[in-house]
């Protein structure tokens, strides 16, 4: 494969749909929003996932269950995905083995099986057409060379490394497409997200689940909600929204868990191909960040979903340079690409490469910090939430247990990564906004002195004006502007805004404040 003749036929970035793929192919099922009070066993937050898992597990239980999300079901982090269905952690499993020693990272691996698994047997169960398919993983060195990453003994240690601990994996030294070593891992998965999600939203429904639709919870108790105005009663609650919300913790136990957390934005294209062009396989590389590649298959093409690019959210000044380069490297190995969609996502990494996974207080059960495996993850986590509320034992809970001792090098990274709070809240604060609403152009947004404050200043594609505070509501460092999403993403914590100042994505809950402009 010519790279060198790749690359010189790239072409710009042009204009093409910004919402995920899978949710441009999908509509969902509408969801009324709550409008009375409420009386449940358990009370789930979020509707992505890890939420519509539980439900619908604990539905099939006999349990009376209501699930609650701010906006759509699946609207945001579960259908902002490449949708990687594997076991393949971030952590590379000989990193595993050194943290954790053998048993527990064959573990962490069999977990993701396990998941992988249970979503198969639902798609069976309810019929559900998402078109998945068991299909192999390869971890591939950056355009085929192995030499920059050691050479191929790299790849062949991995496989090797996983045969012994009894997984199922091979080493090849030419892999298909890419070219170059190899180590593969068997009974991957992929299916298209948004169906999947919209067919397990219809079966939690089907079994007696209450899932509600633009309704955010206001408040919680010891055991109730207030949800738009209504309180709703319950016995156990879960929590699981992608980034954490405080929930029944205090407010200090809330601080220390997002302390525990890292937030970083990753951008996804997907293009028509040529049947075959791509192999039907999930494919990652060993760059840093990495990128990850699968297709989606249609009847008369193929569609390449491609990704990578990580960075901290709100850490980049120019996101769609970020795109751009994406986008360049996708063009780069199937030049007649034909982009149709491009999005960003958030990936949550914790201290020790594993999620956080089960109670975190009495009646409160919590999952986050999923990595590059939210889907998989995710469904774990749905289970072991079930598990929790029928009082199962679960051979997960002490491996993702939200209390587990902090390791030496964890508490390096804990270090370096919570050196950005104080970093951005100083520095954003002292710097000049230096422009006025004037220089804010259609469709862009920038921080802007306004009447003496910092101000967050968009402009909509017909010039409309809109003025919201800079700072974040969750601990008061100012929000840069996303040129990708259109949105307002705060540099500390990883909370994200609409432009009118609306909570897209926590750790905040408050919206930013509205700029009056009536002097104007």
């Amino acid at each position: 494969m010519d790279r060198a003749v790749k690359r010189d036929r790239r072409q710009a970035l042009t204009p093409v749909n910004t919402t995920p793929f899978w949710s441009d192919a999908t509509e969902p099922r509408r969801f009324s929003r709550l409008d009375r009070d409420l009386r449940v066993e358990i009370v789930i937050i979020g509707a992505g996932i890890t939420g519509l898992t539980a439900a619908y597990l604990l539905a099939l239980g006999g349990h009376s269950v209501a699930v609650f999300e701010r906006g759509r079901v699946a609207e945001r982090d579960s259908s902002h995905t490449s949708a990687h269905l594997t076991m393949v952690s971030d952590r590379r499993l000989s990193s595993l083995v050194r943290s954790w020693g053998r048993d527990r990272a064959r573990s962490v691996w069999d977990a993701g099986l396990t998941a992988i698994e249970r979503i198969e047997s639902i798609v069976r169960a309810e019929q559900i057409d998402c078109d998945f398919q068991y299909v192999p993983g390869y971890l591939h060195a950056v355009d085929g060379d192995a030499e920059r990453d050691g050479g191929p003994k790299t790849f062949e240690q991995e496989a090797s490394l996983a045969i012994d601990l009894g997984l199922d994996a091979s080493f090849v030294d030419d892999m298909p497409f890419i070219g170059g070593p190899a180590a593969v891992f068997e009974r991957q998965g992929r299916f298209h997200a948004g169906r999947y999600l919209a067919g397990l939203a219809r079966a939690v429904a089907e079994r007696g689940g209450q899932i509600f639709e633009h309704s955010e919870v206001e408040h919680a108790e010891s055991a109730s909600l207030h949800v738009n105005g209504n309180t709703v009663r319950f016995d156990r609650i879960v929590l699981a929204t992608h980034v954490p919300i405080a929930g029944l913790s205090s407010s200090s136990d809330a601080a220390k868990l997002q302390s525990k957390l890292a937030r970083y934005t990753s951008y996804v294209v997907a293009g028509r191909i040529a049947k075959g062009e791509v192999p039907d396989a999930l494919l990652w590389d060993t760059a840093n960040p990495y990128h990850y590649c699968r297709i989606q298959p249609a009847t008369s093409h193929d569609v390449m979903i491609f990704g990578g690019e990580d960075h901290k959210t709100g850490q980049a000044s120019q996101t769609a340079a970020c795109l751009k380069r994406l986008e360049d490297t996708a063009l780069g190995l199937v030049p007649g690409i034909q982009i149709t969609h491009r999005w960003s996502g958030q990936v949550i990494e914790t201290l020790d490469g594993l999620p956080y996974i089960g109670e975190i207080a009495p009646a409160q059960f919590r999952a986050t910090g999923f990595a590059g495996n939210g889907l998989t993850f995710g469904t774990l986590s749905g289970m072991m939430a079930s598990d929790w509320i029928e009082n199962k034992a679960n051979e997960w809970g002490s491996l993702f247990d939200p209390g587990r001792r902090v390791t030496p090098a964890a508490a390096w990274i804990y270090l370096k990564e919570n050196a950005d709070y104080p970093l951005y809240r100083v520095r954003n604060w002292l710097q000049d906004g230096g422009q006025s609403v004037d220089a804010v152009p259609p469709g862009g947004g920038l921080i802007v002195d306004y009447r003496g404050a910092k101000t967050a200043a968009s402009r909509d594609e017909r010039g409309e004006l809109t003025l919201v505070s800079a700072a974040c509501t969750h601990m008061g460092c100012v929000v840069a502007w996303n040129d990708t999403e259109r949105t307002w993403d705060c540099p500390c914590h990883g909370s994200r805004f609409d432009t009118d100042g609306r909570v897209l994505a926590g750790p905040a809950t408050e919206p930013l404040s509205p700029v009056d402009q009536t002097a104007e």
